[in-house]
Parts: structure tokens; sequence; C-alpha cells
């Protein structure tokens, strides 16, 4: 049974915010007690710093490319960061589209 069916395409990107950098545009596809699954639109010249979280992450690359930690992920790499785990700085050069969903 399906809980939850999202049309990305139908939704609008919204400006991401803090603790993005600038021009950083976002789609939420859900957000609740269990976690958060967005789609991240970085733009480029896309900086971050290293940071953690208290959940554990993973990120599809959908579009473009990044960088974090001296090494590059492309169109279709997936991650799965731990929670408490370091990660970043990350840099996008030419931006990207990445799908992150963070849960316990």
């Amino acid at each position: 049974m399906l809980d939850t069916a999202v049309n990305c395409n139908a939704l609008d990107w919204q400006d991401a915010g803090d603790p993005y950098y600038k021009g950083t545009r976002i789609k939420i596809l859900r957000e609740d007690a269990e976690g958060r699954t967005v789609i991240l639109k970085l733009p480029a010249g896309f900086r971050m710093e290293g940071h953690t979280h208290i959940h554990n992450e993973q990120h599809f690359i959908l579009k473009g490319e990044y960088e974090m930690n001296g090494q590059t992920f492309t169109e279709g790499t997936y991650q799965l960061i731990h929670k408490d785990m370091t990660h970043g700085p990350f840099t996008s050069e030419k931006g990207a589209e990445v799908l992150i969903v963070w849960h316990k």
C-alpha cells in the first residue's frame, strides 16, 4: 500500500535559505517525525562547510556533480552518511540536483 506519492514535477522550487549557499533551491517531498526527503538544486559555485547531522543522510545525484573531501561524485552516485559523521566541505563548480533523505 502506498502511503505517500508526490509528483516532483508539479512542485515549485523554493529558496533553500540558511545554511545553504545563496541561490540553492529546494523541493520538499516529505517532512515528518521520521525524517525529511528533499531535492536540492545546487547552483554553479556552490559551497558548504563540513558538518554533522543527528540522523542518517542519503544522497543520490540526479544531475550534475559535487566534490566532497577532494573526491568528485557524479550523476547516478549514491552515498550513505551515518549520523554524527562529519562530511564536507562540499563544492559544485557547475551545479547539481541531489535527492537527499534524512532518517533515524
